[in-house]
């Protein structure tokens, strides 16, 4: 629209409701208490004119509309592209709309009704959430090929516990499942010997291959650097795994694409997991 056209609009909403929407002087223009009120009824109306729109497809039997889906980091990058492109190639009217970020901010935006569906390493226990297991991971101790530690048939959290450790950033999934790893070996992961605490699995992957450290990632995040040498993958003592769990909320009224599309996640992981574990 011209400069003059959403002028024109803005004037008639005002004339309509009788009353100014949007505060105007020195070069700025700002809404005020009524003009932020209309906004948050616009907004509510779009969203429920876009669910109408996806219900009525949904009757006719062609699954559509936009889902808005969260998942943790490593999910995101190791296993996110496959259930994508699975699941358009099913549904190619579908229209997945991506957030990355950890388990925990992924579970909060759920809960918030940001999120239709998340894709997390935790178990929540939250009461408002239904959680449904899409399977496991094996977390290892990655090294160097030349570390100390490379041709061990497995490792134990006393053999690690003095070591510069590549640790994730607070809030992440796997940081909390290595912490508790140490803590039932009795240490405490205030007493480990932290070199870093990184957001970004490939800089640890970096880091480790480059000897400044160990840190332990999940088998799906390593299976390219394990296949040309660049990094060893140690199984630990006792085994430690990473769930992958599909979050939905508890809703009477849950959509269909919200249904498929976790149950597509289940499905696809099981084979993915079982071609890459094979």
């Amino acid at each position: 629209m011209t400069q003059p056209a959403v002028t024109f609009q803005v004037k008639q909403l005002e004339e309509e409701f009788n009353t100014r929407l949007f505060d105007r002087g020195h070069g700025r223009v700002s809404l005020t208490a009524a003009g932020e009120l209309v906004m948050a009824y616009a907004e509510r109306i779009l969203g429920l004119s876009d669910e109408m729109e996806m219900r009525v497809c949904e009757l006719t039997d062609e699954l559509s509309g936009v889902l808005q889906l969260g998942v943790s980091t490593t999910i995101g990058a190791y296993w996110l592209p496959w259930l994508i492109e699975g699941f358009k190639r099913r549904y190619p009217r579908v229209v997945p709309r991506v957030s990355v970020g950890n388990s925990q901010l992924v579970e909060n935006r759920v809960m918030d009704r940001q999120l239709d569906v998340g894709l997390i390493e935790i178990v929540t226990d939250q009461p408002t959430l239904e959680r449904r297991g899409a399977g496991r991971d094996d977390l290892l101790l990655i090294v160097p090929p030349g570390h100390p530690l490379a041709g061990e048939k497995s490792v134990k959290a006393a053999q690690l516990a003095g070591l510069p450790l590549l640790h994730r950033e607070p809030g992440n999934a796997i940081r909390e499942l290595v912490d508790q790893f140490f803590v039932a070996a009795g240490i405490a992961p205030d007493g480990l010997n932290v070199a870093a605490e990184l957001g970004s699995l490939d800089t640890v992957k970096h880091l480790v291959a480059h000897g400044l450290g160990f840190a332990i990632a999940s088998r799906a995040a390593i299976l390219n650097e394990i296949r040309v040498g660049t990094l060893v993958g140690v199984p630990l003592d006792p085994p430690l795994y990473t769930p992958l769990e599909v979050i939905i909320l508890k809703d009477k009224f849950r959509s269909r694409l919200v249904n498929t599309f976790a149950d597509f996640v289940i499905e696809e992981i099981a084979r993915l997991s079982a071609d890459r574990n094979p």
